[in-house]
């Protein structure tokens, strides 16, 4: 969500902008800096704008570009509110669906010592596997359709910036400012939760209950961005780059369910199910 944000607010603000070259073109008593002309079958539309590009896309009614900027400039505004509070709403509604389907529970027959068997009710999904899959695919869903769109619309030619910004924008905001503000929030005014509650701890105090799981997530986070800039080197991403880093996601799953997994069995607890 905040990708989408700072990319709406950066296009806005490159479409408002006046380009810093001088205008090279000159008509109807006024300087203009680009030119575009689109072809139909019965006529044809030529744009100026005020920038080094002409504002154009598949998604805007032709001729919509000859309008005045400021018009323009707050009927995109508005547009990006509306557009947002779409997705917000949509977002909502998929992250509580997740969260039911991780909340599943199952009944498991568990022999104890005395080799009796004795029931108990266990997430159906593992915690850490969720959190990394269908959880992450929630928060992330808006990122990865537009970074799916703009490849589609684009296949065959130059890979715009769009589907790239938006994928390290938002995991470098969840990274940086989302956890800065995580860990500012928490206070003994604002730690009022007393069912979880670990009474080793004082209040306003939050534990990491597993350092092995942190620690490969932030490892995997932090390798990310630099297996990115080794594939990108060269500005190209052949297929084999591109299976070796669909290959480090199942990677990270399996290193974080063993982490976990074996958590579990140093504390005498049964692992959740894979699902």
């Amino acid at each position: 969500m905040a990708s989408l944000i700072l990319c709406s607010l950066g296009l806005l603000a490159k479409f408002s902008n006046a380009a810093d070259d001088e205008p090279q073109i000159k008509w109807n008593n006024d300087d203009w800096y680009s030119m575009d002309v689109s072809e139909f079958e019965r006529g044809r539309i030529v744009y100026f704008s005020k920038n080094q590009e002409v504002c154009l896309s598949s998604l805007l009614i032709p001729g919509v570009a000859t309008l005045s900027r400021g018009f323009l400039a707050i009927a995109y505004g508005l547009c990006l509110v509306y557009l947002f509070l779409g997705i917000s709403i949509v977002a909502e509604i998929f992250m509580e669906s997740i969260e039911k389907i991780t909340s599943k529970t199952v009944i498991l027959d568990i022999e104890d010592s005395e080799g009796n068997l004795r029931q108990r009710k266990a997430l159906f999904w593992n915690a850490t596997v969720a959190n990394l899959t269908l959880m992450a695919l929630g928060s992330s869903a808006p990122e990865i359709l537009l970074a799916v769109l703009e490849t589609c619309t684009n296949l065959g030619q130059c890979p715009g910036e769009l589907g790239a910004s938006t994928i390290v924008g938002s995991a470098a905001f969840n990274l940086l400012v989302i956890s800065g503000i995580s860990i500012y929030a928490v206070s003994p005014e604002q730690d009022a939760d007393t069912e979880d509650r670990d009474e080793t701890l004082p209040v306003g105090i939050k534990k990491i209950y597993d350092m092995r799981v942190f620690a490969i997530t932030c490892t995997s986070s932090i390798w990310a961005y630099v297996w990115l800039f080794i594939v990108l080197q060269d500005q190209f991403v052949s297929p084999q780059e591109a299976w070796t880093t669909l290959g480090f996601m199942f990677l990270l799953l399996t290193l974080a369910y063993v982490a976990d997994w074996y958590k579990a069995k140093q504390s005498g607890e049964d692992s959740n199910t894979l699902g």
